[in-house]
């Protein structure tokens, strides 16, 4: 399933690990205390947990608010270090962290060598 995220939404990845534990009152509490930020303007927030194989996205869409998880069953997300804090990307590279590929300078993995 993939998330229907509006292209002008934006992104900040919450630099460092956090707690997976936490829920939804929890990480909105992280983003007002932590980030600084107000967690109902409609920004999408991405945490990381410890291992880097688990993701939460916390997301106010004018209506509510939406708490997401995903998991990779192998390998890691790509993730800023603490000392960037909060880090804002796309929703383009929001798609390729949540499929698992280096956000940062995403590559094709093959091109054809010629036409036809």
């Amino acid at each position: 399933m993939t998330i229907a995220v509006p292209s002008d939404v934006r992104v900040w990845l919450a630099g460092g690990v956090t707690d997976m534990r936490r829920g939804m009152n929890g990480l909105t509490l992280q983003i007002q205390q932590g980030l600084g930020r107000d967690p109902h303007a409609g920004d999408l927030f991405v945490f990381r947990g410890r291992r880097g194989n688990l993701l939460k996205i916390l997301w106010h869409d004018g209506v509510g608010l939406s708490l997401y998880a995903k998991r990779l069953e192998q390998g890691r997300f790509i993730w800023p270090s603490p000392a960037d804090g909060a880090v804002a990307i796309s929703a383009a590279q929001l798609g390729y962290l949540l499929d698992g590929i280096d956000w940062r300078n995403p590559r094709h993995t093959w091109r054809p060598s010629r036409a036809g």
